[in-house]
């Protein structure tokens, strides 16, 4: 089993979850412009200029959908089904891990890793961060994410080493946040009983 495409795989999906068309569209470009990814079928249709088109359209939208205060929410509603589906087919889709693990885990994978990515950024860091800032600071919040998005769908095919340390490197600053927040909540002293 090819290890650097299982880190590959990984990446690709983990970047899925904040961000479904980005993936897809770094794969594609990838796929119809260079040989650093070879993409089997029925996968490669997502080198057709039609799908591509899309691609762009969608990440456009997606883009700018998430920088308008009250709207990010609604996408990420819409999102939370279309991340998890992007994860599959990304992971799926990726160069030399389709032809040894069953498509059906590959895209079970896929969708478990984006799904937990966006879970973990809608349920999670969002509220806290349109908690915290009156909402002021989601605008830049989705910016970062969707550098994160492009930085490690490009790495998990270029460098996919390097893609999974920046994973795992979210992963723990994440947990940490978690961690962090819960302690911040325990150490908060209870609200003194109102006597009517």
């Amino acid at each position: 089993m090819d290890v650097l495409g299982i880190f590959s795989a990984f990446g690709l999906s983990a970047s899925a979850g904040l961000n479904a068309y980005i993936p897809l569209l770094t794969v594609a470009l990838l796929a119809k412009f260079t040989t650093l990814i070879k993409l089997d079928e029925p996968w490669s249709a997502l080198t057709s200029w039609w799908i591509i088109g899309l691609l762009v359209v969608l990440s456009l939208i997606e883009f700018f959908a998430d920088k308008i205060p009250a709207v990010n929410h609604i996408n990420d509603i819409i999102q939370t089904f279309i991340r998890p589906a992007a994860g599959a087919i990304v992971f799926a889709a990726s160069a030399r891990v389709i032809t040894e693990i069953h498509p059906v885990l590959a895209m079970g994978l896929g969708l478990l890793v984006a799904g937990a990515v966006h879970g973990t950024k809608a349920l999670v860091v969002r509220p806290v961060v349109t908690a915290t800032t009156g909402g002021t600071a989601n605008a830049a919040v989705s910016a970062m994410e969707d550098v994160v998005s492009v930085s490690v769908s490009v790495l998990a095919v270029v460098v996919p080493i390097a893609a999974a340390a920046v994973t795992v490197l979210l992963a723990v600053w994440l947990v940490t946040f978690l961690v962090w927040r819960s302690r911040r909540r325990a150490d908060r002293p209870a609200a003194p009983a109102r006597e009517d």
